[in-house]
C-alpha cells in the first residue's frame, strides 16, 4: 500500500499543481480538504478526473459515501484498491 500512498500523493501534487508540497508534506491519514491539505471542492473535480482516468475508478458526484473515499490519501488508496480487486472478479 505504501508505493500507492506515495502514488497518490505525486498525483496530488501533479494534478492541482502543488508546486509548494512534497509527498512528505501530505499524511496519510490526513485529511485532504478543509483543515487538512485545504483541498475545496474544485480540486476535489480535478482530483475526481485524475483517478478515474489514471486507475479507472467510476466516481459518483457529490454522494457522503464519496466524500468520505476522499477524505484522506488512505482512503483513496482503500477505494482504488478495492475497485481494483471488484473489476479483476
Amino acid at each position: 500500500m505504501e508505493a500507492l500512498y506515495l502514488e497518490i500523493k505525486n498525483m496530488i501534487i501533479d494534478t492541482l499543481n502543488l508546486e509548494e508540497v512534497s509527498a512528505d508534506d501530505i499524511e496519510t491519514e490526513a485529511a485532504l480538504f478543509g483543515d487538512g491539505l485545504g483541498l475545496d471542492s474544485i480540486d476535489a473535480l480535478e482530483l475526481g478526473l485524475a483517478i478515474k482516468n489514471r486507475y479507472g475508478v467510476m466516481l459518483s458526484a457529490e454522494s457522503e459515501e464519496m466524500r468520505q473515499h476522499f477524505y484522506s490519501v488512505a482512503t483513496l488508496a482503500a477505494l482504488i484498491k478495492s475497485q481494483q480487486a471488484h473489476s479483476m472478479a
